[in-house]
């Protein structure tokens, strides 16, 4: 874990120690800023991360001891240490029970003052590496709802992050069912507009006559039916994220203001002539290959390449099956309790007729025939009988496999594999068994 670069911040109302000091720990290869006062001393503080303050204890206007109950609101995480004569020690013991975290007294040696500095840093190191450990903790309690082990789930997490922080538009691509939205939230959770609003539209689920009001908003008496002005999605995103899911549905004529949005950052509302402003970050979703919309002439070609700044593919749900079986038991308890059933797991026969399903409808998909089982199941667990007859009819078809004729090796050779690891559960040594190649190169394929 990388750790954040620690600053110093020495306060002394005499020039010469001051200097001393500096000089000492810029030559220990600490980042050094320095004070004169106690209110300078705040001042820094407020503008940037202080990891240690040294602040001399007896000072004109601010003491010691008032710099650090006022730090303590203004940077609760940096560290002080006070910098006494021997007559004064007593008030520095006190200072320790309000929060200091040591002292030095006057005359003092180098090494001394070294090794105190040296153990409070070590100190701030230690609770630097806990709160990012926490962050990261609560990070992935936040995206549970985005359930998956997989190799490819990881993937796809590891790219989330990353251009998360960041505020270029991303397209997501999926199937129906992979959970694009689940996706998009992630990315506004990881980001710096976390605090903001995240408004999501589903472009295919609005008529297009009102698709353009739903965006950018409407005047009163803009349209029959707009009896007062009503603030649109960009509007209610400002500042934060706006999720546009199955955005290959949209019109050319929305495409086009939607265009200007993009590249200017301003609109108008239907029926008004007043221009706004917002700063939304868009996020948008497909199931449609956008390329192919494109040259077929159906979408923009400008506003495709606007919207196309990081791509990210989702992985439909027979592509990471290995995620199957924690899925289902993760909708299990989320439909046993809101049906207050006490169902509590899934045969292994059931697990397996799951495993093989292709789930054309992905995540969606499995979601609803864990719902029906749970409705249907009679018991304590949830056996193939409670499934559709299609999974389990798939289960005897997942034994076979059909190649059409004139279909590359290379993905044969991916079928071949992957079903194998289906089939298995996972196991790559049986997989490899089955196949009759080394383990290490099933890992390597993979």
């Amino acid at each position: 874990m990388s750790t954040l670069p620690q600053t110093m911040l020495i306060v002394d109302d005499d020039r010469s120690n001051l200097e001393s000091l500096e000089r000492i720990f810029k030559r220990e290869k600490i980042d050094v800023v320095t004070a004169n006062d106690g209110r300078e001393a705040l001042d820094v503080l407020r503008r940037r991360r202080v990891s240690i303050c040294l602040t001399d204890l007896m000072m004109p206007g601010m003491t010691g001891v008032e710099l650090l109950r006022a730090s303590k609101t203004v940077s609760p995480e940096t560290e002080i240490i006070l910098m006494t004569a021997y007559g004064t020690v007593e008030t520095a013991v006190d200072a320790m029970k309000e929060g200091a975290w040591d002292f030095v007294t006057k005359p003092f040696k180098r090494i001394q003052i070294v090794k105190a500095v040296r153990r409070a840093l070590n100190q701030q190191s230690l609770v630097m590496e806990n709160l990012a450990l926490r962050a990261e903790l609560q990070d992935s309690r936040r995206d549970r709802s985005i359930i998956g082990n997989s190799l490819a789930m990881r993937q796809t997490m590891d790219m989330v992050r990353q251009v998360a922080p960041s505020n270029a538009t991303v397209l997501l691509y999926g199937e129906s069912g992979t959970g694009k939205e689940l996706f998009a939230r992630a990315i506004h959770r990881h980001s710096r507009r976390a605090g903001r609003s995240f408004i999501a539209l589903n472009c295919a689920a609005i008529p297009e006559t009102l698709l353009e009001a739903e965006l950018f908003g409407h005047e009163k008496g803009a349209f029959t039916g707009a009896n007062q002005r009503r603030e649109g999605r960009f509007e209610l995103a400002d500042g934060g994220t706006l999720f546009l899911d199955e955005l290959g549905e949209m019109s050319p004529q929305v495409q086009v203001k939607l265009l200007r949005v993009l590249q200017e950052g301003e609109f108008e509302r239907v029926g008004g002539t007043q221009t706004l402003r917002v700063d939304a970050r868009i996020v948008a979703a497909t199931n449609k290959d956008l390329r192919a919309e494109v040259e077929a002439g159906r979408f923009r070609e400008d506003l495709f390449y606007r919207l196309n700044v990081i791509s990210i593919q989702l992985p439909p749900l027979c592509d990471r099956k290995d995620d199957i079986p924690l899925l289902a038991h993760y909708f299990l308890k989320v439909y046993a309790d809101k049906n207050n059933k006490r169902v509590v797991g899934i045969s292994r026969e059931a697990v397996e007729a799951l495993i093989s399903w292709n789930w054309p409808g992905n995540v969606r998909e499995l979601e609803n025939a864990i719902e029906r089982a749970v409705v249907l199941c009679r018991g304590d667990t949830i056996t193939a009988d409670e499934l559709t007859s299609e999974i389990r009819a798939g289960d005897a078809a997942a034994k076979q496999l059909i190649v059409p004729i004139g279909t590359p090796l290379e993905d044969i050779e991916r079928m071949v594999i992957r079903e194998t690891l289906a089939a298995t559960k996972g196991d790559k040594k049986l997989t490899a068994q089955l196949l009759g190649i080394a383990t290490r190169t099933i890992y390597r394929k993979i």
